[in-house]
Protein backbone atom coordinates (compact mmCIF):
# COMPACT_ATOMS: atom_id res chain seq x y z
CA UNK A 1 0.00 0.00 0.00
CA UNK A 2 1.11 3.62 -1.11
CA UNK A 3 1.81 6.66 0.89
CA UNK A 4 -1.87 8.01 -0.29
CA UNK A 5 -3.53 5.04 0.71
CA UNK A 6 -4.96 6.25 4.12
CA UNK A 7 -6.22 9.75 2.03
CA UNK A 8 -8.59 7.63 -0.23
CA UNK A 9 -9.68 5.04 2.36
CA UNK A 10 -10.28 8.17 5.13
CA UNK A 11 -12.03 10.38 2.33
CA UNK A 12 -14.48 7.26 1.56
CA UNK A 13 -15.23 6.97 4.98
CA UNK A 14 -15.85 10.40 5.69
CA UNK A 15 -17.67 10.93 2.89
CA UNK A 16 -19.88 8.30 3.53
CA UNK A 17 -21.13 9.83 6.43
CA UNK A 18 -22.82 12.54 4.07
CA UNK A 19 -24.24 10.65 1.50
CA UNK A 20 -27.47 10.17 2.42
CA UNK A 21 -28.09 14.12 3.25
CA UNK A 22 -26.32 14.71 -0.50
CA UNK A 23 -28.60 11.82 -2.00
CA UNK A 24 -31.91 13.46 -1.04
CA UNK A 25 -30.77 17.10 -1.42
CA UNK A 26 -29.60 16.20 -5.05
CA UNK A 27 -32.60 14.48 -6.01
CA UNK A 28 -34.67 17.72 -5.25
CA UNK A 29 -32.41 20.29 -6.25
CA UNK A 30 -29.75 18.71 -9.39
CA UNK A 31 -26.17 17.55 -8.44
CA UNK A 32 -22.48 18.41 -10.06
CA UNK A 33 -20.53 15.32 -11.78
CA UNK A 34 -17.00 14.84 -11.66
CA UNK A 35 -15.08 14.93 -14.78
CA UNK A 36 -11.06 15.44 -14.94
CA UNK A 37 -9.18 18.05 -17.04
CA UNK A 38 -12.91 19.05 -18.15
CA UNK A 39 -11.94 22.61 -19.57
CA UNK A 40 -8.63 21.39 -20.81
CA UNK A 41 -8.06 17.92 -22.06
CA UNK A 42 -10.22 16.38 -24.84
CA UNK A 43 -11.72 13.58 -22.48
CA UNK A 44 -14.79 15.76 -21.26
CA UNK A 45 -15.81 17.56 -23.98
CA UNK A 46 -19.06 15.45 -24.80
CA UNK A 47 -20.22 16.84 -21.00
CA UNK A 48 -20.35 20.52 -22.35
CA UNK A 49 -22.39 19.30 -24.91
CA UNK A 50 -24.75 17.63 -23.29
CA UNK A 51 -25.50 20.43 -20.82
CA UNK A 52 -25.63 23.16 -23.88
CA UNK A 53 -28.18 20.79 -25.91
CA UNK A 54 -30.21 19.84 -23.02
CA UNK A 55 -29.60 15.92 -22.81
CA UNK A 56 -28.92 15.96 -19.23
CA UNK A 57 -32.13 17.09 -18.75
CA UNK A 58 -34.07 15.65 -21.14
CA UNK A 59 -32.54 12.25 -19.73
CA UNK A 60 -33.90 13.34 -16.60
CA UNK A 61 -30.56 14.29 -14.62
CA UNK A 62 -30.33 17.25 -13.57
CA UNK A 63 -26.94 18.75 -13.76
CA UNK A 64 -26.02 21.46 -11.76
CA UNK A 65 -22.08 21.80 -12.46
CA UNK A 66 -19.35 20.23 -13.25
CA UNK A 67 -16.39 19.61 -11.23
CA UNK A 68 -12.69 19.51 -12.76
CA UNK A 69 -9.06 19.64 -11.69
CA UNK A 70 -5.97 19.21 -12.89
CA UNK A 71 -5.45 14.87 -12.60
CA UNK A 72 -7.81 12.24 -12.20
CA UNK A 73 -6.08 11.44 -8.39
CA UNK A 74 -7.75 14.63 -7.46
CA UNK A 75 -10.76 15.05 -9.35
CA UNK A 76 -11.04 11.40 -7.74
CA UNK A 77 -10.63 12.79 -4.06
CA UNK A 78 -12.80 15.86 -4.91
CA UNK A 79 -15.81 13.21 -6.24
CA UNK A 80 -14.98 11.16 -3.15
CA UNK A 81 -15.05 14.14 -0.42
CA UNK A 82 -18.47 15.73 -2.14
CA UNK A 83 -20.59 12.76 -2.03
CA UNK A 84 -20.57 13.18 -6.24
CA UNK A 85 -22.51 10.16 -7.73
CA UNK A 86 -20.91 10.28 -10.95
CA UNK A 87 -16.61 10.85 -11.81
CA UNK A 88 -14.57 10.28 -15.02
CA UNK A 89 -11.10 9.53 -14.57
CA UNK A 90 -8.04 7.22 -15.77
CA UNK A 91 -8.70 3.82 -15.00
CA UNK A 92 -5.34 3.30 -13.78
CA UNK A 93 -6.68 6.01 -11.12
CA UNK A 94 -9.56 4.26 -10.24
CA UNK A 95 -7.56 0.68 -10.01
CA UNK A 96 -5.18 2.37 -7.63
CA UNK A 97 -7.40 4.03 -5.84
CA UNK A 98 -9.61 0.61 -4.86
CA UNK A 99 -5.93 -0.62 -4.07
CA UNK A 100 -5.59 1.50 -1.39
CA UNK A 101 -8.93 1.47 0.47
CA UNK A 102 -11.11 3.47 -1.72
CA UNK A 103 -14.89 1.77 -1.80
CA UNK A 104 -15.41 2.01 -6.30
CA UNK A 105 -16.95 0.81 -9.00
CA UNK A 106 -15.50 1.62 -12.74
CA UNK A 107 -19.09 1.99 -14.56
CA UNK A 108 -18.90 3.09 -18.02
CA UNK A 109 -15.73 3.01 -20.60
CA UNK A 110 -15.78 6.51 -22.39
CA UNK A 111 -12.45 7.28 -24.13
CA UNK A 112 -11.52 4.23 -26.08
CA UNK A 113 -8.20 5.01 -27.48
CA UNK A 114 -5.14 7.76 -26.85
CA UNK A 115 -5.60 9.04 -30.33
CA UNK A 116 -5.65 12.52 -28.95
CA UNK A 117 -1.89 12.11 -28.56
CA UNK A 118 1.18 13.24 -30.90
CA UNK A 119 4.62 13.99 -30.45
CA UNK A 120 6.11 16.82 -31.90
CA UNK A 121 9.25 18.66 -32.57
CA UNK A 122 10.79 22.13 -33.46
CA UNK A 123 10.82 22.38 -37.53
CA UNK A 124 14.65 22.51 -37.76
CA UNK A 125 14.69 19.10 -35.63
CA UNK A 126 16.68 16.35 -36.80
CA UNK A 127 14.43 14.25 -35.39
CA UNK A 128 11.88 12.30 -37.63
CA UNK A 129 10.35 9.58 -36.71
CA UNK A 130 10.66 7.64 -32.83
CA UNK A 131 13.76 5.81 -34.27
CA UNK A 132 15.64 8.79 -33.95
CA UNK A 133 14.42 9.29 -30.44
CA UNK A 134 17.74 7.49 -29.01
CA UNK A 135 19.82 9.76 -27.37
CA UNK A 136 16.94 12.42 -27.09
CA UNK A 137 15.14 14.86 -24.74
CA UNK A 138 11.87 13.19 -24.38
CA UNK A 139 8.94 15.16 -22.79
CA UNK A 140 6.29 13.73 -20.23
CA UNK A 141 3.85 15.67 -17.59
CA UNK A 142 4.40 14.56 -14.37
CA UNK A 143 5.96 11.23 -12.75
CA UNK A 144 3.00 8.05 -13.46
CA UNK A 145 1.23 9.98 -15.29
CA UNK A 146 -0.31 8.47 -18.83
CA UNK A 147 2.66 10.45 -21.14
CA UNK A 148 5.10 8.77 -19.25
CA UNK A 149 3.68 5.35 -19.71
CA UNK A 150 3.08 6.70 -23.47
CA UNK A 151 6.34 7.29 -24.06
CA UNK A 152 8.12 4.30 -22.46
CA UNK A 153 6.08 2.50 -25.29
CA UNK A 154 6.93 4.55 -28.37
CA UNK A 155 10.58 3.87 -26.92
CA UNK A 156 9.39 0.33 -27.27
CA UNK A 157 8.35 0.68 -30.15
CA UNK A 158 11.15 1.97 -31.59
CA UNK A 159 12.75 -1.23 -30.72
CA UNK A 160 14.79 1.48 -27.98
CA UNK A 161 15.41 0.82 -24.00
CA UNK A 162 14.12 2.99 -21.51
CA UNK A 163 17.61 4.25 -20.78
CA UNK A 164 18.53 4.88 -24.79
CA UNK A 165 15.85 8.33 -24.47
CA UNK A 166 15.95 10.77 -21.02
CA UNK A 167 12.38 11.07 -20.20
CA UNK A 168 12.08 14.81 -19.03
CA UNK A 169 9.37 15.47 -16.31
CA UNK A 170 7.96 19.25 -17.39
CA UNK A 171 4.75 19.08 -15.32
CA UNK A 172 2.07 19.96 -17.69
CA UNK A 173 1.25 19.74 -21.72
CA UNK A 174 1.48 23.83 -21.54
CA UNK A 175 4.48 23.51 -19.91
CA UNK A 176 5.91 21.05 -22.33
CA UNK A 177 5.26 22.94 -25.56
CA UNK A 178 7.49 25.92 -23.58
CA UNK A 179 10.54 23.19 -22.97
CA UNK A 180 10.17 22.13 -26.55
CA UNK A 181 10.45 26.42 -27.65
CA UNK A 182 13.26 26.75 -25.24
CA UNK A 183 15.30 23.14 -26.24
CA UNK A 184 14.71 21.77 -22.53
CA UNK A 185 13.21 19.02 -24.60
CA UNK A 186 13.40 17.37 -27.80
CA UNK A 187 10.13 16.03 -27.80
CA UNK A 188 7.12 16.94 -26.78
CA UNK A 189 3.62 15.37 -26.26
CA UNK A 190 0.61 17.87 -27.92
CA UNK A 191 -2.63 16.00 -27.06
CA UNK A 192 -5.65 17.95 -28.28
CA UNK A 193 -6.70 20.27 -27.86
CA UNK A 194 -2.94 21.60 -27.81
CA UNK A 195 -2.33 19.80 -31.06
CA UNK A 196 -4.76 21.84 -33.29
CA UNK A 197 -3.73 25.00 -31.89
CA UNK A 198 -0.53 24.51 -32.45
CA UNK A 199 0.13 22.04 -35.02
CA UNK A 200 1.31 24.64 -37.32
CA UNK A 201 3.83 25.62 -35.87
CA UNK A 202 5.90 21.65 -34.86
CA UNK A 203 6.42 18.94 -37.11
CA UNK A 204 4.36 15.42 -35.87
CA UNK A 205 6.95 12.57 -35.63
CA UNK A 206 4.20 10.26 -34.27
CA UNK A 207 1.09 9.21 -34.10
CA UNK A 208 -1.13 7.53 -30.94
CA UNK A 209 -3.27 6.24 -33.37
CA UNK A 210 -1.19 5.17 -35.86
CA UNK A 211 1.72 3.42 -33.27
CA UNK A 212 -0.24 2.54 -30.41
CA UNK A 213 -3.33 0.02 -29.95
CA UNK A 214 -6.64 1.12 -27.90
CA UNK A 215 -5.59 2.44 -24.71
CA UNK A 216 -8.73 3.34 -22.34
CA UNK A 217 -7.95 6.56 -21.46
CA UNK A 218 -11.16 7.61 -19.08
CA UNK A 219 -13.81 5.50 -17.56
CA UNK A 220 -17.01 6.69 -15.69
CA UNK A 221 -16.80 5.87 -11.81
CA UNK A 222 -18.94 5.46 -8.83
CA UNK A 223 -19.10 4.47 -5.10
CA UNK A 224 -21.81 1.54 -3.97
CA UNK A 225 -23.66 3.63 -1.80
CA UNK A 226 -24.10 6.39 -4.51
CA UNK A 227 -24.83 3.51 -7.03
CA UNK A 228 -27.51 2.45 -4.28
CA UNK A 229 -28.90 6.03 -3.51
CA UNK A 230 -28.27 8.06 -6.98
CA UNK A 231 -28.91 4.93 -9.84
CA UNK A 232 -30.97 6.74 -12.11
CA UNK A 233 -29.60 10.39 -12.01
CA UNK A 234 -26.27 8.02 -13.00
CA UNK A 235 -27.61 6.07 -16.02
CA UNK A 236 -28.89 9.49 -17.24
CA UNK A 237 -25.85 10.87 -17.50
CA UNK A 238 -24.48 7.94 -19.31
CA UNK A 239 -27.50 8.19 -21.82
CA UNK A 240 -26.50 11.92 -22.16
CA UNK A 241 -23.11 11.50 -22.57
CA UNK A 242 -23.56 8.92 -24.91
CA UNK A 243 -26.42 11.30 -27.21
CA UNK A 244 -23.75 13.77 -27.15
CA UNK A 245 -20.89 11.90 -28.69
CA UNK A 246 -23.53 10.66 -31.58
CA UNK A 247 -24.25 14.73 -31.67
CA UNK A 248 -20.45 15.50 -31.91
CA UNK A 249 -19.66 12.80 -34.77
CA UNK A 250 -23.01 14.17 -36.64
CA UNK A 251 -22.46 17.68 -35.83
CA UNK A 252 -18.92 18.72 -35.87
CA UNK A 253 -18.90 22.23 -36.43
CA UNK A 254 -21.38 22.62 -34.38
CA UNK A 255 -20.49 20.97 -31.17
CA UNK A 256 -17.23 22.63 -31.83
CA UNK A 257 -18.49 25.70 -31.36
CA UNK A 258 -19.83 24.35 -27.99
CA UNK A 259 -16.73 23.18 -27.47
CA UNK A 260 -14.81 26.86 -28.03
CA UNK A 261 -16.69 28.05 -25.27
CA UNK A 262 -16.57 25.71 -22.39
CA UNK A 263 -12.37 25.78 -23.28
CA UNK A 264 -11.52 28.58 -24.17
CA UNK A 265 -10.45 28.21 -27.70
CA UNK A 266 -10.81 29.78 -30.70
CA UNK A 267 -13.59 28.10 -32.37
CA UNK A 268 -11.20 27.14 -35.88
CA UNK A 269 -9.65 25.22 -33.57
CA UNK A 270 -12.55 23.73 -31.44
CA UNK A 271 -14.49 22.38 -34.40
CA UNK A 272 -10.79 20.84 -35.86
CA UNK A 273 -10.06 19.08 -32.35
CA UNK A 274 -13.70 17.97 -32.55
CA UNK A 275 -13.28 16.45 -36.58
CA UNK A 276 -9.86 15.15 -35.63
CA UNK A 277 -10.91 13.41 -32.72
CA UNK A 278 -14.68 12.22 -34.28
CA UNK A 279 -13.06 10.32 -37.43
CA UNK A 280 -10.23 9.25 -35.75
CA UNK A 281 -10.05 5.10 -35.27
CA UNK A 282 -7.58 2.88 -34.10
CA UNK A 283 -7.69 -0.92 -35.16
CA UNK A 284 -11.83 0.22 -35.68
CA UNK A 285 -11.92 1.59 -32.41
CA UNK A 286 -13.14 5.20 -31.59
CA UNK A 287 -11.90 7.87 -29.45
CA UNK A 288 -15.43 8.58 -27.83
CA UNK A 289 -16.86 5.40 -26.82
CA UNK A 290 -20.85 5.04 -25.87
CA UNK A 291 -20.17 3.73 -22.45
CA UNK A 292 -19.66 0.37 -23.91
CA UNK A 293 -16.94 -1.64 -21.60
CA UNK A 294 -13.83 -2.47 -23.40
CA UNK A 295 -11.57 -5.00 -21.46
CA UNK A 296 -8.19 -5.43 -23.79
CA UNK A 297 -7.78 -1.44 -24.07
CA UNK A 298 -8.94 -1.06 -20.39
CA UNK A 299 -6.17 -4.03 -19.47
CA UNK A 300 -3.53 -2.41 -21.53
CA UNK A 301 -4.22 0.90 -19.80
CA UNK A 302 -3.39 -0.63 -16.86
CA UNK A 303 -0.27 -2.47 -17.75
CA UNK A 304 0.70 0.87 -18.95
CA UNK A 305 0.21 2.09 -15.65
CA UNK A 306 2.19 -1.06 -14.41
CA UNK A 307 5.06 0.51 -16.12
CA UNK A 308 5.59 3.81 -14.63
CA UNK A 309 5.04 2.58 -11.28
CA UNK A 310 1.22 3.34 -10.84
CA UNK A 311 -0.26 -0.20 -10.15
CA UNK A 312 1.15 -2.54 -8.22
CA UNK A 313 -0.67 -6.49 -7.86
CA UNK A 314 -2.88 -8.31 -9.78
CA UNK A 315 -6.10 -7.13 -10.71
CA UNK A 316 -9.75 -8.32 -10.49
CA UNK A 317 -11.81 -6.94 -13.18
CA UNK A 318 -14.73 -8.76 -12.58
CA UNK A 319 -14.78 -7.19 -8.77
CA UNK A 320 -14.49 -3.57 -9.63
CA UNK A 321 -16.47 -3.44 -13.12
CA UNK A 322 -20.33 -3.15 -12.66
CA UNK A 323 -22.42 -2.85 -15.95
CA UNK A 324 -25.53 -2.21 -14.74
CA UNK A 325 -25.59 1.72 -15.39
CA UNK A 326 -25.00 0.93 -18.95
CA UNK A 327 -28.34 0.97 -21.64
CA UNK A 328 -29.12 -2.62 -22.67
CA UNK A 329 -27.66 -2.53 -26.08
CA UNK A 330 -23.76 -1.83 -24.09
CA UNK A 331 -24.11 -3.70 -21.42
CA UNK A 332 -22.26 -6.56 -22.90
CA UNK A 333 -18.09 -6.27 -22.19
CA UNK A 334 -16.55 -6.29 -25.36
Amino acid sequence: MTARAPTFARIAGVSALALMALAIRGAAQGEEIAVSNFGVSANGMPYGVARAKGFFKQEGASVTGIITSAGGGTSLRNMLAGGVPYGEVNPGVVVAAIQQGADLKLISDNVLTVAEFVWAVRQDSPVKSIKDFKGRKIGYTNPRSTSQGLAMLLLDKAGLKAGDAELVRTGGFGEGVAALDTGLVDVAPLPEPLLSQFQAKYRIVARASELLPPLDNVVGVTTPNMAAQRGDFIRAVIRARRRAVAFMVANPDEAGEIVARDYMLSPAVARATVRNLTTSYTDGIPYWGTGQIHLDGMKRMIEVQRTVGAITGDVDYGKIIDTQFLPDDVKAIK
